[in-house]
């Protein structure tokens, strides 16, 4: 069994308090490594380290830290498959999807890249008789990243990017079941001449996430993960005086209209419903046909296609479709849900329970399984249920299919399939939803864009990567400038408003 370990100043450095926390193979049920947890102590030397280094690393210069992030690209890219690799061993991602979560990562750095324009001030000259008026961008200090189990490489690289080009030092905490992930890029940054504590990597629970949220050094927060956690962590921050940036859960709803080409739609469910075990924050986990004839036509495309996934491990090929869930707890979740609503009275005309794979029993894995006539008030309907199951919700008019996502506590992502502009152009004027896809099924927007939700699946005014990002990881400055020239009459002692 491999011993993980923190990665501090540079350097691995194992834990010291005797606790650890298991990490699995979620394909076999095996226990593959186990990680230090950190405590108070450990984090409260970490923390001070990175803000001595800190100091440095925003006194150079923003180009000069463009490049760094440069060479990081150019050591991910080199790096990929050996990244892809870790993702898959700790999550269960089949190789193909796991290489697209070090992508989606990547290219937020590439973004990066061009950090020196993103944190420009602002300049007005003459604003008033001989004063010049200007604004700077500065970074906060030593901010924190708390991220999730679902994207070991993507999540990560989304909230050390930005941060790390605006000046920042960060503290990133992954997620304790899929650490190795940030440990390879914490080491790539270290390679591609991030100085020694700017990035520091450590291990922990929920001891470690409070600590981080009521240490005095720490200025801001950023975590994706459930709502209830999100909330909290919110909650905790701003009673501290401290910037958070929390992302939460999803009930992510695709309305299907009458005219829309329901053999595209239906391969879009599959995708966006099924990839990745549907352990996905923007999966599509609700499929809204308009009309009964829509949806009997939907589910009669559904069926064989789901049939003919393949499940597996992502050591068996290219074909698999999708892999295990990520514990045995999030299986049994998962299979107590769909109990749940056939008892509540749901059709499940796909039955992924009890699926056994054989040489891998023990592992985590849950087959596809697809509801028909669910309802809003169904535990199905109204959880996130983060796993291979599509709920269909029949609507019998645009209206009623609008204001069922309208309803919904979570806004992060929705789509609508339709062939006519105008009913796409309504929908995505008026549903209270962060993201939105028009014919297109998981609508994360480019990272030179931003994404965030809405409603409970969102907390804080500010968006992951893009501009928000910039401005999220720092502060604005606005100095007023008079140079003597501009008072050679003398003192004036009238407090006087700017001409």
């Amino acid at each position: 069994m491999e011993e993980l370990y923190h990665w501090i100043d540079g350097k691995e450095v194992k834990g010291t308090t005797g606790r650890f926390s298991d990490v699995y193979n979620p394909a076999t049920g095996e226990i593959i490594a186990r990680v230090p947890l950190a405590s108070p102590a450990e984090l409260d030397a970490a923390i001070a380290s990175a803000e001595k280094a800190q100091i440095g690393w925003a006194a150079t210069n923003p180009q000069r830290r463009a490049r760094v992030m440069m060479k990081f690209g150019d050591l991910i890219n080199a790096n990929m498959d050996k990244l892809a690799e870790l993702v898959s061993r700790e999550h269960g991602k089949t190789l193909p999807d796991a290489r697209g979560d070090v992508q989606r990562g990547l290219e937020v750095i590439e973004v990066c890249m061009g950090a020196p324009a993103m944190l420009k001030g602002e300049f007005t000259d003459n604003a008033g008789p001989g004063i010049d008026l200007y604004s700077m961008r500065q970074p906060l200090g030593v901010v924190a990243a708390i991220t999730p189990f679902n994207f070991p490489a993507m999540i990560p690289l989304w909230k050390m990017g930005p941060a790390l080009s605006a000046g920042n030092a960060m503290i990133l905490k992954p997620s304790e079941r899929v650490p190795s992930t940030a440990l390879m890029l914490a080491k790539l940054a270290q390679e591609a001449g991030l100085p020694d504590g700017v990035l520091q990597v450590m291990n922990g629970d929920k001891e470690a996430v409070d600590t981080l949220l009521d240490h005095p050094t720490i200025q801001a927060l950023g975590f994706v993960g459930s709502t209830p956690i999100a909330q909290y962590i919110y909650g905790r921050a701003a009673t501290n005086g401290k910037r958070a940036q929390c992302f939460g859960g999803a009930k992510n709803h695709m309305l299907i209209m009458p005219d829309a080409d329901l053999d595209k739609a239906a391969d879009a469910l599959i995708g966006a419903g099924f990839g990745a075990a549907g352990e996905r924050c923007m999966a599509i986990s609700v499929a809204v046909p308009v009309g009964d004839a829509t949806a009997d036509a939907l589910i009669e495309r559904l069926i064989p296609r789901i049939e003919k996934l393949k499940v597996g491990p992502y050591t068996a090929g290219n074909d698999v479709d999708f892999g295990p869930v990520i514990t045995a707890a999030a299986k049994s979740r998962i299979d107590g849900l769909v109990n749940k609503g056939v008892e509540q009275g749901a059709k499940l005309v796909v039955d992924g329970r009890n699926l056994r794979i054989q040489g891998y029993e023990n592992g985590f894995f849950v087959g596809p399984s697809l509801f028909d006539n669910v309802t809003a008030d169904m535990d199905i309907y109204k959880e996130e249920i983060f796993g291979p199951v599509l709920s269909t919700v029949r609507a019998q008019s645009y209206e009623e299919a609008l204001k069922l996502v309208m309803d919904n506590d979570y806004g992060n992502g929705t789509a609508i399939f339709t062939a006519d502009g105008d009913t796409a152009r309504d929908y995505a004027s008026r549903v209270n939803v962060g993201m939105v896809g028009v014919n297109f099924p998981i609508p994360v927007p480019l990272s030179y864009y931003t994404f965030g939700g809405w409603k409970k699946s969102a907390f804080g005014d500010l968006n992951q990567y893009g501009p928000d990002a910039f401005r999220f990881y720092t502060k604005t400055k606005t100095v007023t400038t008079r140079w003597f020239s501009g008072i050679k009459d003398g003192a004036n002692l009238n407090f006087k408003a700017l001409d």
